[in-house]
């Protein structure tokens, strides 16, 4: 198999389809490989081809929406782990050790979270769907400062879409974007252990040891673990029966631990990303001892648009 990144013209792939006499197409990719899987979809609909369009989900983000999660998923957080630890090994054996760890994570920050919480090392997780702030009561660097009194080192995880506010602020660029449209993120990694150095040795006057690692693809171009084969085993025998019994235009995944058929337009309504109002990040929270970066009024009302959210889709599913 081979990949690509978007830009492809829908009428000339439906139009090989049917020159070819394919009657089965199974996609394999992320959340923007599961729009383009609902563009031929429905431009086989438009044109009455008997041909089945499957969408199957590859992502290691855990981006996609409905299911329970991707595969590849748990491959990456396994492997980021061996980042973290030795980010930890490097901060412990010096004085005043600050390692920052850059993980994949565009709009999700699942990945960071859940290697967060695997790692036990981590002293605060920064992804896209929390916003923080460095300066002042309850910032960063009041958190670094902290921790590096009482334990005299600390880990960063942060997550690759975190802070692209701060850095696009200092960092004056213009917007560009990828073949999938996706906009191109500027190296937030990099641009945060500098203000953490400058902070600390010219603000505070303080000697700090800096230690950034970036495993970007190295997380996701190994050989999947024991877990992913065993899911995509099922997610593949799942593709193949939904298109044998007649199906189409459909996403395969579990859903609450059963798989399903789900509609490939339910699926790309939106990103799955990480609920602040969720359990999980709460565990986080406890497990790493970071600030919240929220005052009360941003919790309240995170609370009160989860609710809304929960309500809409209790209608909808009872529409169907």
């Amino acid at each position: 198999l081979r990949t690509s990144r978007g830009g492809h013209d829908t009428n000339k792939i439906v139009d090989n389809i049917q020159d070819r006499g394919i009657n089965q197409v199974y996609i394999i990719g992320g959340d923007g490989t599961q729009k383009g899987a609902a563009l031929i979809s429905k431009e086989v609909e438009k044109r009455r081809l008997q041909v089945v369009v499957a969408g199957i989900p590859k992502t290691i983000d855990n981006d996609i929406a409905v299911i329970d999660k991707s595969f590849g998923f748990d491959t990456a957080v396994e492997e980021a782990q061996r980042a973290i630890n030795a980010a930890h090994v490097e901060v412990e054996s010096v004085e005043n050790g600050v390692g920052v760890v850059k993980l994949m994570g565009r709009y999700s920050g699942f990945i960071a979270m859940c290697a967060t919480l695997a790692s036990r090392d981590v002293d605060c997780c920064l992804i896209p769907e929390s916003p923080f702030y460095l300066e002042g009561k309850g910032g960063l660097f009041e958190f670094i400062e902290q921790r590096l009194k009482e334990n005299g080192h600390m880990v960063i995880v942060l997550a690759e879409g975190a802070g692209q506010e701060y850095v696009a602020q200092s960092i004056k660029t213009v917007d560009e974007k990828d073949a999938s449209g996706n906009k191109l993120l500027l190296d937030v990694g990099l641009w945060l252990s500098q203000k953490i150095k400058d902070h600390f040795t010219k603000v505070q006057k303080m000697s700090i040891n800096m230690k950034y690692i970036d495993p970007t693809y190295m997380i996701r171009a190994i050989p999947s673990n024991a877990s992913d084969n065993i899911y995509c085993t099922l997610l593949a025998q799942s593709a193949v029966h939904g298109a044998m019994a007649g199906y189409t235009g459909f996403t395969v995944g579990p859903v609450n631990s059963r798989h399903a058929y789900i509609p490939i337009s339910r699926v790309t309504e939106k990103q799955n990303t990480v609920k602040l109002t969720d359990r999980m990040w709460a565990r986080l929270l406890s497990s790493t001892n970071q600030p919240t970066f929220l005052n009360g009024n941003e919790v309240i009302q995170d609370r009160i648009d989860a609710e809304i959210i929960n309500v809409i889709n209790s209608m909808e599913i009872n529409t169907i």
